[in-house]
């Protein structure tokens, strides 16, 4: 590795390898450069319209309008809504589920899958009076960055069809990972 420092017209460049790493202007504000900080891959995504959830069955959850992708495509909204990393290492998935009017002593839960299989899962007992409940949780998992994908999926006992809410100002069902490790 070949580190070296540039005098410009303007200020200094330092490079390594050849590349710019950093910029510094006659004033000596340091600027660095987008490959000193690569992207990662990361996305955050909602469901696009409300969604019915059937009693008693566990329900993948159609997010279909991502707000954040990073991803270049490894995010698959609108056929089988579920995230395929190309690059291998531990992602951290949050994701969140707004079902509305469960009653009394009932339950929401959501679960992420990988390859098929619960890979996480969280859960939100109704307490002693009806009204709408969140089940959300945070996994850290690994992926091998070529065949794992991961989906969301949702599920309730209220004994109805009930309707999983995409929110009026602020999204309230929603699946997001982004890579922490690889």
């Amino acid at each position: 590795m070949t580190i070296s420092i540039k005098p410009t017209a303007s200020g200094s460049t330092i490079e390594q390898d050849g590349s710019t790493i950093l910029t510094v202007d006659g004033s000596g504000n340091i600027t660095p450069s987008n490959s000193m900080y690569p992207k990662v891959p990361a996305f955050r995504g909602s469901i696009s319209a409300n969604q019915s959830i059937s009693n008693n069955s566990w329900t993948k959850v159609q997010i279909d309008d991502l707000i954040i992708d990073t991803t270049n495509g490894m995010f698959d909204d609108t056929t089988n809504y579920r995230f395929t990393p190309t690059v291998a290492g531990y992602y951290l998935f949050s994701f969140a589920v707004h079902v509305g009017s469960v009653q009394s002593g009932k339950n929401v839960a959501t679960r992420v899958y990988k390859n098929g299989n619960q890979a996480g899962y969280g859960i939100n007992s109704s307490p002693s009076f009806t009204s709408n409940h969140t089940s959300g949780h945070t996994i850290l998992h690994h992926a091998n960055g070529s065949t794992d994908y991961f989906e969301l999926y949702a599920y309730q006992n209220n004994g109805s069809t009930e309707t999983i809410f995409r929110g009026t100002y602020v999204d309230v069902t929603w699946f997001q990972a982004h890579l922490v490790s690889v």
